[in-house]
């Protein structure tokens, strides 16, 4: 056994919290080891983030061929061949990869040792017969597409996210299991490029952590574009049937009370089934017990500062089951760096947690919803809405469907932002910026935003707050200060 110097850090997991806790401590001058099993760059490189919103433009493309006489052009109809689409996703990939190339972080000082990383003291870890010793560890393992326990789902085949993007096939038909963010994005995406798609979601809504009214109106979209949905339903049991499946589905049992389950049940033919059912942390074979570190159904707990019931063990990104995205595992991780190297410590700080589902038109997310405010301000609540059709900029890009929506507390405090709209996640950065810094909504009405903008969105629903508080004594002031400028000479 091979026992190396005591390091400052060692990150066990190459993935985006992982890479950034590395070159955070390299460039600050701290001895680091990089342990990683599989290849740098985690989910989001090679079978998340980059590869499908690949898939989504390349899906986006074949949108607009399709819908090019709405811009005056008469292309032909375009054969779409899977082999070439997904090699061009593929193609992006590659282009990405080497920002997370392991020379490159060697480069910066930075020890990558490849292997899979095991506790076996709370000092210690070994991989592949390299033990390595810390004064701080950062468990950076992040989490994998949960399966759920369907019957006969194993023995009929499925895919998830994962294998999506190494396939040379496009389905002809496809079950999406799951209406959250990961099957709603595939969804679209697949039957842009002519799948015939159905999914299938346990509750009664897709996208359930978005604003309700925003969701609707991007589920009607859906709709619109041919892809069936079935919410409040369950998948009770996949078979397959030569080369195809047939996927039971039907409302949960105490949802349509005296009725049978056969005369409950639905089923679906379909060549595949595309599993988007949440997220599993990758935990169960790190030696955690070994470590004395605590887990909550298998995703590590953590305290305000990523420290673990272990204080100089630490943990970031998708394997503390908190937010499950890329920025924030950035987020968490820069705040590891200071707390594991530094004297002066720093609470981690969720209050202003920006998302986006990257549907066409994306779908945008920060702060509380409208229900959620209420629950926790009262009356004190409103929600200010503008309609991106009536935007020109939206009128003009064949575009004019969605939504601005900002819910603001007392004295037009920001509580939340809910864009429905092309750029979405650009446009959200707005709000999420006058949030941080207490700018008020009607600060924002007096902002000047360049013409034509989809941003532009946002200043008309700060100009709707504004009318709002034109009540009471304000309208009577402004009456007053009419009058008055009426009465003056010319």
């Amino acid at each position: 056994m091979v026992r190396d110097r005591t390091f400052d850090i060692v990150a066990i997991g190459g993935g985006t919290a992982g890479l950034v806790t590395a070159a955070g401590s390299a460039g600050l001058g701290a001895s680091v080891a990089l342990i990683e099993r599989d290849r740098l760059g985690g989910d989001c490189l090679w079978t998340g983030c980059v590869p499908s919103k690949a898939l989504i433009g390349s899906a986006r493309v074949a949108r607009h061929v399709r819908d090019a006489a709405s811009f005056g052009l008469g292309i032909p109809r375009q054969e779409i061949e899977a082999t070439d689409v997904l090699s061009s996703v593929r193609d992006v990939r590659a282009q990405i990869e080497p920002h997370d190339d392991p020379e490159r972080f060697r480069a910066m000082g930075v020890d990558v040792v490849e292997g899979a990383a095991r506790f076996v003291s709370p000092h210690e870890v070994e991989v592949d017969g390299r033990r390595l010793r810390a004064r701080r560890f950062v468990i950076a393992t992040g989490s994998r597409a949960a399966v759920p326990p369907i019957p006969g789902l194993e023995e009929a085949g499925y895919f998830t996210h994962a294998e999506a993007f190494d396939r040379d096939t496009i389905p002809a038909s496809l079950a999406v299991v799951g209406g959250g963010p990961i099957g709603v994005e595939l969804a679209q995406a697949y039957r842009r490029l002519g799948t015939e798609v159905t999914v299938v979601e346990l509750l009664d809504r897709l996208m359930v952590r978005e604003e309700p009214e925003l969701a609707d109106l991007l589920t009607s979209r859906l709709r619109e574009e041919g892809i069936r949905i079935r919410t409040g339903r369950i998948v009770t049991r996949v078979d397959r049937t030569g080369h195809r499946r047939r996927v039971t589905i039907a409302p949960p049992a105490t949802a349509e009370e005296g009725r049978s389950a056969e005369e409950r049940a639905e089923t679906l033919e379909v060549d595949e089934v595309l599993v988007a059912a949440g997220r599993a942390p990758n935990t169960e074979d790190l030696g955690l017990d070994a470590a004395g570190v605590e887990t909550a159904g298998g995703w590590v707990t953590v305290d305000a500062r990523l420290r673990t019931s272990r204080k100089h063990i630490f943990a970031a990104g998708d394997v503390t089951g908190g937010f499950l995205f890329t920025h924030v595992a950035d987020h968490e991780a820069r705040t590891v760096v200071q707390n594991a190297l530094f004297p002066v410590r720093a609470n981690i700080d969720y209050r202003v947690i920006p998302w986006c589902t990257y549907t066409d038109p994306e779908l945008a997310h920060v702060g509380l919803t409208e229900a959620e405010a209420r629950d926790r301000h009262g009356d004190s609540v409103s929600a200010h809405v503008y309609d991106i059709g009536n935007l020109d900029r939206a009128i003009a890009e064949r575009a004019a469907m969605g939504r601005v929506k900002i819910v603001v507390g007392k004295g037009g405090r920001i509580l939340g932002g809910h864009i429905l709209a092309p750029a979405a996640g650009t446009m959200i950065a707005e709000i999420s910026l006058a949030m941080k810094a207490g700018v008020k909504l009607g600060t924002l009405a007096s902002l000047v935003h360049p013409y034509p903008t989809m941003s532009e969105g946002v200043k008309r629903t700060a100009d709707a707050y504004r009318r709002s508080t034109l009540t009471g004594w304000r309208k009577s002031a402004v009456d007053l200060a009419l009058r008055i400028g009426r009465a003056l000479p010319p």
